[in-house]
């Protein structure tokens, strides 16, 4: 008990198991061995930290931060949310990135060999710092989805990815969200490993009229929650 309230601990009931036969690549990386837990030691609980100064003004700006002749193409939307603690209090300062495929589904990346056609005003990554209520916004471009080898070929729905830094980059939270209403979301084998629908839930950001921006951008809220019972579900936590 603190202060603040009764610390509420993280459900790991609903976290994807290492070994899941219907998403195909965990059968080749999952790991054989118990898993072991090490301690976080002064010297990561100390540093480094990113700077502030560091960011560009564009950086949360995914339409423009990379652009040279023009604006990137796809749907407009803003992406946004709150980050917050196990009871619901805002998190100031938290750097958060996010990472993407365009709007044809293909991602800025060597190793991607998907034959939608790259955007040349589109990097597909942004970063932001948490403000004084813990809030973040992007203006981006809806991702599509994309194929990729499961049992044949199967399709990802559209997602982004998003990390948040705590007081030490060692201290980094990973996931990814996707889209209210898009059907492929329950067809998708990655999906599918975590279980059960309200941790699923946790990762779709939800369209929220009230913050569109007319003749512009829809808007998606997405709020991440860092620890407890209702925390938004993390990639390897």
């Amino acid at each position: 008990m603190s202060e603040h309230g009764e610390y509420r601990r993280r459900d790991r009931s609903w976290h994807p198991a290492a070994y899941t036969p219907a998403y195909r690549s965990t059968t080749f990386r999952a790991p054989r061995r118990a898993l072991l837990s090490l301690p976080q030691s002064i010297g990561e609980l100390s540093g480094p930290v990113f700077g502030h100064g560091a960011l560009d003004p564009l950086d949360s700006d995914l339409i423009r931060n990379y652009a040279t002749t023009g604006d990137a193409i796809g749907e407009r939307i803003i992406v946004h949310g709150t980050v917050m603690d196990e009871n619901g209090r805002p998190v100031p300062g938290a750097l958060i990135e996010i990472w993407q495929a365009n709007a044809g589904g293909k991602y800025r990346h060597v190793n991607d060999k998907y034959m939608a056609a790259l955007d040349p005003n589109f990097g597909g990554c942004g970063r932001v710092v948490s403000d004084a209520e813990g809030r973040y916004s992007f203006r981006t471009i809806r991702p599509g989805p994309y194929p990729f080898p499961n049992d044949g070929c199967a399709w990802r729905p559209a997602h982004i990815h998003l990390s948040i830094f705590g007081h030490a980059f060692v201290q980094r939270l990973v996931t990814q969200f996707y889209f209210e209403g898009d059907p492929l979301i329950a067809r998708c084998a990655i999906v599918n490993t975590v279980k059960g629908q309200a941790a699923i839930a946790s990762l779709v950001a939800k369209l929220d009229m009230q913050n569109m921006q007319a003749f512009d951008c829809l808007a998606y809220r997405f709020d991440i929650v860092l620890r407890g019972r209702n925390a938004t579900h993390f990639e390897g936590s």
